[in-house]
């Protein structure tokens, strides 16, 4: 009796980039911001308390917008951007290049531009890079790191955002020799579920400053 056969494995599995740097401030700047105006509801007097619900429905969700919420998933069909405010998901057959130069952008084949949030340069870790990469040169007199290096020595030199580049462009590159036509349809959504209670903290807020 023979067993029955396994699943076929996908090329490759499907990717998240986010940045560590902003989860770990969205969360200490939540913890701030709920402490203060906690404090100001609970002891205020007058408008005060109110005024401090208000800001907080006005900034929680504009913390959460540009520090939290930004992310890339990338997998063999399709890549979907979730920026602060908008949520675009384009098959790699729309793509036509993904850069970092002084932020990560994605272009598409019809010109549009989409900026990668998840994926922030620092232009000081590029810097400490490249200095690894000329003092490891330097060090080497036979040339073994521009010629003979091993390719994932080169890739540990990178900045992070460098190699999060490099590794949406290789699965773009994968997808873009497949044959088959791309399921995903392109869409561009706006993030009402941070859009509307910032919107309505921030009338509100204005609201009871004037009539405080």
């Amino acid at each position: 009796m023979t067993s029955p056969t396994p699943p076929a494995e996908p090329a490759y599995a499907d990717r998240t980039f986010r940045s560590v740097a902003g989860l770990v401030s969205g969360a200490l700047l939540i913890l701030l911001v709920g402490w203060i105006g906690g404090d100001a509801v609970v002891r205020g007097h007058g408008w005060v308390p109110w005024q401090a619900l208000a800001a907080l429905l006005t900034l929680i969700p504009l913390i959460v917008a540009f520090t939290l919420r930004p992310a890339v998933f990338a997998d063999e069909e399709r890549i979907r951007i979730r920026n602060p405010f908008r949520t675009i998901v384009l098959p790699w057959t729309d793509v036509s290049d993904v850069r970092a130069s002084y932020s990560s952008e994605l272009f598409t084949q019809d010109g549009r531009k989409y900026q990668l949030w998840a994926v922030p340069v620092s232009l000081r870790e590029r810097k400490r890079a490249a200095r690894k990469a000329t003092r490891e040169a330097h060090d080497d007199p036979y040339g073994r790191t521009s010629v003979h290096a091993d390719v994932r020595d080169m890739q540990a030199r990178a900045a992070a955002a460098d190699q999060s580049v490099r590794d949406l462009r290789e699965l773009a590159e994968r997808a873009g020799r497949r044959d088959e036509e791309a399921v995903t349809t392109a869409s561009v959504r706006w993030a009402y579920e941070v859009i509307a209670p910032a919107v309505v903290g921030a009338v509100l807020l204005v609201v009871l400053l004037a009539i405080a």
